[in-house]
């Protein structure tokens, strides 16, 4: 093994290499272009044996992935904010027809107005495509998480998601340890998938799905993707095993006695920890749970960790207009929901558009959590570090 300075962008692509992909379709976009532009340095140098396909746009680029992945290629491709929002449509097509892509989203804020910083909204726009969702916190967990994906990807046949916040991981240099090509390959293996659109074989892609038969085709995502928990889980402790680096569907922090906690995804949850350890020296019982992987959503976990607690603050760092709440506290809330006992769950929406989440904001934000215990009586959400 040989550990390196990276960014979160080289580390995906580094990954990307390692995991011998055999074709890349790709059109740039800030902050995830150095993804890109690392593998056709690859390519270009004849590190990596692939496929390089400059498309005209992210639709094209998700239109390209899906068809060579139906010939049983090992497929990658980039994208970030608007550029997701292109690939909407052909989002739904990569899940419904099985195809298992591997996409790093470098998470950036929609238009408009105009902005290239970081927030969630682009992949909360999306979780209802029937794409697994991994999220990340560092530039080494890049690097895992996608290597993972691979394997996840083609063993349950559907496309895998891995988020990374923009500039704050995907731009920042950090130490990371990148093991053996002999080892990745052990992991996973280069093996050509079934070639789905061969003449040889009598499938029909892309067909019309009536009524009849539409119903139960739309299904198979929602059986597979439910499915998938155990593989993950099994990817996961295999992945520990060889590497030395465990993953959860969730990271618990200063947990195991915790009576108050926030939940949080992405980069931020680094910040939330360090205010836990302060309040923690002060005698507060606070922790801070991280949801790693969005889809499937860790329901078992989310009732094991946080269901016993006086109190849970969810942190989003996307919004849902004009709904009841936003989209991760809506999740935990729903989970939650059919528990006999549950704690008292306060919403809150910081960071959007790359505004600065600074400590003081997560230790206010721990604070009001135990508020609304204390008056017996969540409050509507709290937009943290907004102007008036």
């Amino acid at each position: 093994m040989k550990r390196l300075g990276l960014s979160g962008n080289y580390a995906v692509a580094y990954a990307v290499k390692m995991a011998d992909v055999d074709v890349i379709a790709a059109y740039p976009i800030t902050p995830q272009t150095t993804i890109v532009e690392k593998l056709s340095e690859f390519v270009a140098n004849g590190e990596l044996e692939a496929e390089y396909i400059n498309v005209e746009s992210e639709h094209s680029a998700m239109s390209a992935c899906v068809g060579a992945s139906l010939t049983g290629a090992r497929v990658f491709t980039a994208t970030s904010s608007q550029g997701l929002a292109y690939m909407h449509e052909v989002l739904f097509m990569a899940s419904g027809l099985r195809t298992p892509i591997v996409m790093a989203n470098v998470n950036r804020a929609l238009s408009a107005p105009l902005n290239i910083w970081n927030d969630h909204s682009d992949a909360m726009a999306e979780r209802d495509a029937g794409w697994i969702q991994l999220w990340v916190t560092s530039a080494q967990e890049a690097f895992d998480a996608t290597l993972e994906a691979f394997k996840i990807a083609e063993d349950v046949l559907l496309p895998v998601m891995v988020n990374l916040d923009g500039y704050i991981v995907s731009h920042t240099y950090e130490p990371v340890v990148l093991p053996d090509e002999g080892l990745v390959r052990g992991f996973v293996p280069s093996r050509p998938l079934q070639n789905r659109v061969s003449p040889k074989f009598a499938y029909s892609i892309g067909v019309v799905g009536p009524p009849e038969a539409y119903y139960e085709m739309k299904y198979q995502v929602v059986d597979a993707i439910e499915k998938s928990r155990e593989k993950i889980r099994d990817v996961d402790k295999e992945f520990g095993e060889r590497f030395g680096r465990e993953y959860k569907f969730v990271n618990e922090y200063m947990m195991e006695d915790a009576e108050y906690a926030l939940v949080t995804m992405g980069a931020l949850t680094g910040t939330a920890k360090v205010v836990a350890s302060g309040l923690r020296k002060e005698g507060e019982k606070v922790g801070v749970l991280s949801i790693r992987c969005f889809r499937p959503f860790p329901k078992e976990e989310i009732v094991a960790l946080l269901g016993d607690l006086k109190g849970v603050g969810v942190v989003d760092r996307a919004v849902t207009p004009g709904g009841p709440s936003n989209p991760l506290f809506a999740e935990v809330a729903t989970t939650l929901y059919e528990r006999g006992s549950r704690p008292l769950l306060q919403s809150f929406v910081a960071g959007l558009g790359g505004r600065d989440v600074p400590a003081d904001d997560f230790k206010s934000m721990f604070g009001l959590v135990k508020d609304v215990v204390r008056e017996g009586k969540s409050r509507p959400c709290i937009y943290v570090g907004l102007r008036e």
